[in-house]
């Protein structure tokens, strides 16, 4: 399976403040402005791209959207959404927002080859915010601050994800029952996030309990979203409540990647290659292996659509879809799970 790299959507989804947060089919959409999340995403994105190739382009997307995430720190935290005027609309961002911010930061501080200044700018956003993760009471929010500080691999920074880790296991011993392995009585958006976190903090904070927890969290979510052999995230529409069913809209490419990513680090820590096999499902979710057998890579645009509802395929292209897609592909080449 060679599927090339297209990166033309990125360069119109983005501008010279960041990467726009929504599009109508192919158009980006300026009136929705843009967010953290999609900016922070699309760094990890970057940072991925200029491992394959250091052209003026890839890092010009680095400096771009590290600058917009040095412009939506404020003190000790981050804003998220942002209107077309480059105008903030909020005086303080979601846990959610934040722990992808401190997530994409320590992904790049710990990723090799980026230029200098990069690096300095990371470490300051670092230094200036990683103390606001001891605050976060969102499971979400934890689990990706607490990866992004295990990458970090800053002493300091290695406590507070030390706690992190803590209150997360803590979580799921609480809620956990023989026929229900999960963090909280409902299984909802992100969820590889959380086993993913815990693969991370085992490998670098030497935590076992975490690795018990991410393997049978990983295994359960697995068990809910591989269906005949096909990766059939949970849908937005009605989640999968504890005692109910999966649901089965809408479903979004950003389950597959988080997924695929959880997959991937399983595969690293524990030798399986059951989890190498899921992950390329998830992978594939993308190009067609799915509910509707249809892909959701656009030819025309080389944008990725926004995901699976009932009737088909939502055919908006926005900034999430397309990072999520890049990243998977990025990921799954440099993991050789594709060629």
């Amino acid at each position: 399976m060679n599927q090339a790299i297209d990166d033309r959507y990125v360069f119109r989804m983005t501008d010279d403040t960041g990467m726009f947060q929504h599009a109508v089919s192919g158009v980006p959409d300026p009136s929705e402005g843009y967010t953290l999340d999609d900016n922070a995403r699309a760094l990890i994105m970057a940072d991925l791209l200029y491992e394959q190739s250091s052209e003026k382009k890839y890092e010009d997307l680095l400096y771009r959207y590290t600058s917009f995430l040095l412009y939506a720190q404020k003190r000790s935290w981050f804003r998220n959404f942002m209107g077309y005027d480059r105008r903030f609309l909020e005086k303080r961002g979601s846990e959610d927002s934040f722990g992808r911010c401190i997530f994409a930061l320590g992904f790049t501080a710990a990723f090799p080859g980026l230029p200098v200044s990069i690096r300095q700018a990371i470490q300051k956003m670092l230094t200036k915010t990683y103390r606001s993760c001891s605050s976060l009471s969102y499971l979400k929010g934890k689990a990706y601050a607490l990866a992004g500080l295990a990458l970090w691999k800053n002493p300091d920074g290695l406590s507070g994800a030390e706690m992190l880790c803590d209150s997360i296991v803590d979580t799921y011993a609480q809620c956990r029952r023989e026929d229900w392995r999960w963090f909280e009585d409902q299984m909802t958006y992100c969820s590889g996030i959380l086993p993913f976190s815990l693969f991370y903090a085992y490998k670098i904070l030497h935590r076992k309990q975490a690795f018990g927890v991410a393997v049978e969290s990983l295994d359960f979510l697995l068990s809910a979203t591989i269906r005949d052999g096909i990766f059939r995230p949970i849908g937005c529409k009605g989640w999968y409540p504890k005692g109910g069913k999966p649901a089965e809209f809408d479903e979004q490419p950003v389950e597959a990647c988080n997924t695929m990513l959880a997959c991937l680090a399983a595969c690293r820590e524990t030798g399986n290659a059951k989890y190498r096999d899921s992950a390329l499902r998830c992978y594939r979710w993308y190009l067609g292996e799915n509910s509707h057998r249809q892909s959701l890579i656009d030819p025309e645009t080389g944008g990725c659509r926004d995901g699976l509802n009932k009737g088909g395929v939502n055919c908006n292209e926005g900034a999430e879809s397309i990072v999520c897609w890049l990243i998977a592909q990025l990921t799954a080449k440099r993991e050789k799970l594709i060629e």
